[in-house]
């Protein structure tokens, strides 16, 4: 994309479209599913916090990162394998800013229906599985959080959650907005949903969790001191 807007060129081979397309899918359904294991590390962390040491061992680390990575594989492989098998025999122009999977099926002449189905089952079923995961882990917390006594005690554990909260909010949000809403023809509203999950949340989420680190705050404050320090001086 950046080598488009300096080249001002516009257009993709084939072969790179599916590589981009693969790309997507493999990186969208690993975000996807690392938001749910974060979701069940703080559901450890605030549920049993004296075992969270021995639940979340470095193996069992290490095998919740590979299931993630592999669910993308998966997932990215059906995805693109559907996409490359069509015929695109008329317009080659695609009405988005990357190769999607639907501004890609729209452009198609050939279309199966019934693995269009799948495919899109497939796609919703990454989204709910994952949401129905973040939404347990997340009931669980709050009766837990509702049982701490003290007011300080509650205000940690929510902050704990607030930030991932945040990203799963959007990310969730403008998925299910651009795959599972009906079909209208407008590809303006599909653009600005896929700005949000491919652009503005791997920009945000550094800032989302680093400024929550105290190390972060500290020196962000020193330095905005210094700098009121020196205007004053």
């Amino acid at each position: 994309m950046l080598v488009n807007f300096v080249s001002e060129k516009n257009s993709t081979a084939f072969p790179e479209c599916m590589t981009q397309l693969f790309l997507f899918s493999f990186f969208g359904i690993d975000d996807s599913y690392m938001l749910t294991v974060m979701a069940y590390d703080r559901y450890i962390a605030i549920c049993n916090p004296l075992l969270y040491n021995v639940i979340m061992s470095h193996r069992v680390c290490v095998l919740l990162s590979t299931a993630v990575y592999a669910m993308g594989a998966f997932g990215a492989t059906i995805h693109t394998s559907y996409i490359s098998s069509r015929s695109f025999c008329g317009t080659n122009i695609i009405h988005h800013y990357f190769c999607d999977i639907l501004p890609l099926l729209n452009i198609a002449c050939s279309r199966d229906y019934t693995k269009e189905f799948w495919v899109m089952l497939l796609v919703g079923f990454n989204v709910f599985a994952s949401v129905f995961a973040i939404f347990i882990s997340y009931a669980f917390i709050l009766a837990s959080i509702l049982r701490i006594r003290s007011a300080d005690g509650r205000s940690k554990a929510f902050s704990t959650c607030s930030s991932h909260l945040a990203a799963v909010g959007v990310f969730y949000g403008s998925i299910i907005f651009m795959y599972l809403k009906p079909a209208t023809g407008d590809t303006t509203q599909e653009k600005v949903a896929s700005v949000f999950y491919t652009t503005v949340i791997p920009m945000l989420n550094p800032l989302i969790y680093s400024l929550r680190n105290k190390d972060v705050k500290e020196a962000i404050r020193k330095l905005v001191n210094g700098g009121l320090h020196a205007q004053s001086l």
